[in-house]
């Protein structure tokens, strides 16, 4: 094969390339216009809140009285009823606060809940699954907004993290999608109510 003809070809191939660039590149940006349609930012929430209805399995996010979004959620691998003990794998039933934000989790991102709450003190102590110094360090604890002690009998560790939402798999904490808890990681303040409804 002569030299030229190998220029001739190696032209041609080029050409080919550039022009099958060119059509390429509106589709390309059509895919990427749809992904950024689906990606909406939040606003700035002035009184953020956080429901989750465990029936429905969603998770909805407020500012004041005004729902801004809903996500899909699941609960843990027994989702019937409120949590009663470390293990149960129940997801807690009431209201609770955002006591902290872990972006080292290994489930992406989680945001940990003050559950055991008051309440369930109150129910372990009359029940005697935990002691009064337990009861009360729990209840002091919630009075101060802080961590309330995750190693009682009541279980702990409770947390709204990602993961994914394929099925009930969790040890009774709330999970979403990477993306869906990117959003509310961003912008939930340390001490945003979360409301848990069965």
């Amino acid at each position: 094969m002569h030299k030229l003809q190998i220029r001739n070809q190696i032209i041609g191939g080029l050409a080919l390339l550039t022009i099958g660039a060119i059509l390429l590149v509106p589709v390309f940006t059509q895919i990427m216009e749809k992904r950024d349609e689906k990606k909406v930012d939040l606003p700035k929430l002035l009184s953020p809140r956080v429901v989750v209805r465990k029936k429905k399995r969603v998770l909805e996010l407020y500012d004041g009285d005004k729902l801004i979004k809903t996500y899909t959620v699941v609960l843990g691998f027994a989702p019937e009823g409120d949590k009663q003990k470390e293990g149960d794998g129940k997801t807690p039933e009431g209201e609770f606060y955002i006591f902290t934000k872990n972006a080292e989790s290994r489930f992406h991102l989680s945001l940990g809940l003050s559950y055991p709450s008051i309440d369930d003190a109150k129910r372990g102590l009359a029940t005697g699954a935990i002691a009064k110094a337990d009861h009360d360090e729990i209840v002091e604890s919630i009075g101060k907004k802080i961590m309330p002690p995750q190693k009682t009998a009541l279980g702990g560790e409770i947390y709204i993290h990602g993961g994914g939402v394929d099925n009930d798999w969790t040890w009774g904490c709330t999970a979403m999608k990477n993306e869906d808890i990117e959003e509310l990681f961003a912008v939930l303040p340390i001490g945003t109510a979360v409301t848990i409804y069965p």
